[in-house]
C-alpha cells in the first residue's frame, strides 16, 4: 500500500474544540456531538438527493436547525463563530509525530475532507500547521459530493494515477472506511473518543483499528494487515 488517504475532520483536528460553541448557545455541551451527528447526516442527505452546498454552510444551517429544534435563539455573531470555529480547528497530540513516522516509512501522505478551502486560498490543515505534510490536498467541493460517496475517493485515484487498491483510507468514523473499502481501498480506523467498531453482519470491518496516529505508523511501517484488528 503506497497511499495513506486522510479524513480531516476528527481524524486529524480536534472537533471537541468546537464544544464551547455550543456551550456558550446552548449551555450545554452534549449538542456539540448533536450537532455533528446530524451535520453527516444531512450531507449524506444532500448527496444522495444530488442537491450540494459545501460543508461550512452546511453546518451553519444545521446549527440553526438544532436551535430551532431547542427553542435557542441564535443569530449570525453566533452563526459566524461557528465557521471560523470550524476552519481552525487544531490538529491532535499525536497528529504531527504520527504522519513523520508514516513518511519515514515511505507512505505518500494525502487528505480527503468534505470541508472546502477557505475564501483566503488556505485549508483547515494549513491553519493547524500541517499542510507541509501532505502531497495533495483534496477537497469533496470538486465533485460536489459528501463522503462516503464513490465519487470522492475515485477523484482521489484519478487526480494521483494510483489504483483503489494502492490506497489505505485512515479515519476516525467507519461510514468513511466502509465507504473507500466499497471502491476498492483499505480501511483504517483511528478510535477517537466517542467512535467505535461498528459490526453488523457483513458490513466490511477496517483493515487496521489503531489507538491514535502512533499506533497507526507502527502497524502500517511493520506491515501489520490483519483484517479487522482490534485495539
Amino acid at each position: 500500500m503506497t497511499v495513506a488517504l486522510f479524513d480531516v475532520n476528527e481524524t486529524l483536528l480536534d472537533i471537541d474544540s468546537l464544544t464551547s460553541v455550543f456551550v456558550d448557545s446552548f449551555d450545554d455541551p452534549a449538542v456539540m456531538r448533536e450537532w455533528f451527528g446530524q451535520l453527516v447526516t444531512y450531507s449524506m442527505t444532500v448527496t444522495l438527493s444530488r442537491c450540494y452546498v459545501d460543508f461550512f454552510t452546511l453546518g451553519r444551517a444545521v446549527l440553526q436547525m438544532v436551535a430551532d429544534i431547542r427553542g435557542v435563539t441564535v443569530g449570525d455573531a453566533e452563526l459566524d463563530r461557528l465557521g471560523v470555529a470550524m476552519a481552525s480547528m487544531p490538529a491532535h497530540s499525536d497528529v504531527v509525530e504520527g504522519l513523520s513516522a508514516l513518511r519515514e516509512h515511505g507512505w505518500r501522505l494525502v487528505s480527503l475532507t468534505n470541508s472546502p478551502v477557505g475564501p483566503d486560498g488556505f485549508s483547515a490543515l494549513d491553519r493547524a500547521g500541517l499542510g507541509e505534510y501532505f502531497e495533495r490536498q483534496f477537497s469533496v467541493d470538486a465533485v460536489r459530493a459528501f463522503k462516503p460517496d464513490p465519487s470522492v475517493y475515485q477523484q482521489v485515484c484519478r487526480e494521483l494515477d494510483v489504483m483503489p487498491a494502492q490506497c489505505t483510507m485512515v479515519a476516525a468514523h467507519m461510514w468513511d472506511t466502509i465507504g473507500a473499502q466499497a471502491t476498492g481501498m483499505r480501511g483504517a480506523l483511528i478510535i477517537r473518543p466517542g467512535n467505535a467498531v461498528l459490526n453488523a453482519g457483513e458490513l466490511p470491518r477496517p483493515d487496521v483499528v489503531a489507538t491514535d496516529l502512533l499506533d497507526l505508523a507502527r502497524q502500517l511501517g511493520a506491515g501489520h494487515s490483519t483484517q479487522g484488528v482490534q485495539p
